[in-house]
């Protein structure tokens, strides 16, 4: 295909594309600024300094294990939810792209200024997979961290290793709340990706739109 039939079959897609995909990179730039200036500037930063302290209450009074053991089980459950979730959405998906030929031209109506290529609807589907696969591996990998916190948080002083201090259980209870931030961002991120579905345009709407709620979201209510 020459270049400049490629630029007019592909350049609306590319332009407001670009412009979600910019705007929602600038604003986890802005995030992590923030967060580097201020500890507690965001909602993720403040809760990691939260499960360093429950951890170290936790493991300082044995009698709080109960209590532990079933907050780390919540916790557990709304991740296997989130992840057995992502395995739905994989499937659903998957199942769509089979279908790909006869629904492209009805969700093309509000396509204005995108390619209606089948090959990039087709590119459209498999992004939005890798979206949900990103997903589930993060809220699998909370799930297993969860578990291994219960077993750790709850052994006596007495019987606790050099490896299992409190300290280092905090690592790894902040790694199994990282990894359940990047799912819930996985999913956040599939919005503007279903929204390309009917258009860039509708993608770049979109990322504006949850880059508001985000900030909402993720900053700090002050008094």
């Amino acid at each position: 295909m020459p270049l400049h039939s490629w630029w007019g079959e592909y350049s609306g897609d590319l332009v407001w594309v670009g412009v979600g995909t910019l705007v929602l990179i600038l604003y986890h730039l802005y995030v992590r600024i923030c967060s580097r200036r201020d500890p507690h500037c965001t909602i993720q930063s403040v809760n990691r300094s939260a499960r360093s302290a429950w951890v170290r209450n936790i493991m300082s009074d044995p009698s709080l294990g109960i209590l532990g053991v079933q907050t780390l089980r919540n916790s557990t459950m709304a991740a296997t939810f989130l992840a057995s979730t992502g395995v739905l959405l994989i499937m659903g998906v998957l199942s769509l792209s089979g279908q790909a030929d006869k629904l492209a031209d009805s969700w093309h109506m509000l396509n204005i200024s995108g390619s209606r290529h089948p090959g990039l609807w087709i590119f459209k589907l498999l992004l939005l997979t890798a979206d949900f696969f990103v997903a589930f591996f993060s809220f699998a990998m909370s799930v297993r961290l969860f578990n291994h916190v219960g077993y750790q948080v709850t052994l006596p002083p007495d019987l606790r290793p050099s490896s299992v201090s409190p300290e280092q259980v905090a690592r790894h209870l902040n790694r199994a709340g990282a990894y359940y931030s990047i799912g819930m961002r996985a999913y956040f991120l599939s919005v503007p990706l279903v929204f390309w579905l009917f258009g860039p345009r509708l993608m770049a709407a979109a990322s504006l739109v949850l880059v508001v709620v985000l900030y909402h979201m993720d900053r700090v209510p002050r008094s």
